[in-house]
């Protein structure tokens, strides 16, 4: 298995937008925003110091992407990465992309001088959360609370 990643620039937007909405698709219940998803995705490419998003390539084929944050923490006393999307077609799973990708990951988050990888999962998706677990990543005992804010013109 042979496979790479790419870091994505401002002319992969579109394949990006396709494998956003099936990820969306997949994992999420409301309807897809594609222009607020656009430009969420728009700003993460031209601002390295949001995060970054790689290409995931299978003998030069895009299969998926990762979409990294990042943030700071006193927690961590530094930089913390959050796994805000990881995407892989349906038809590629089960292969040992996603492994592929989480030890991409991790190396990059090294490179970047980041102290701690989070990432969420949704509950259901058992398949993705036994990934995780096996690649050391640990179930915190804290509850997530989110709030949305309405957003500034």
């Amino acid at each position: 298995m042979n496979v790479d990643f790419t870091l994505a620039q401002q002319e992969d937007l579109a394949i990006l937008m396709t494998y956003m909405e099936a990820f969306h698709d997949f994992d999420h219940t409301e309807p897809f925003d594609r222009v607020a998803a656009e430009a969420a995705m728009r700003k993460v490419l031209l601002d390295k110091s949001i995060g970054r998003v790689w290409l995931i390539q299978q003998n030069a084929e895009t299969v998926g992407y990762i979409a990294l944050t990042l943030a700071y923490r006193l927690e961590y006393r530094g930089y913390y990465a959050f796994l805000d999307e990881l995407f892989i077609r349906e038809d590629k799973r089960g292969q040992g992309i996603g492994t592929a990708a989480l030890d991409f990951l991790e190396k990059a988050c090294e490179q970047l001088g980041v102290a701690c990888l989070q990432l969420e999962n949704k509950q259901d998706n058992e398949r993705a959360g036994e990934l995780y677990i096996r690649l050391g990543f640990e179930l915190q005992d804290r509850w997530v609370f989110v709030k949305e804010l309405p957003a500034k013109a």
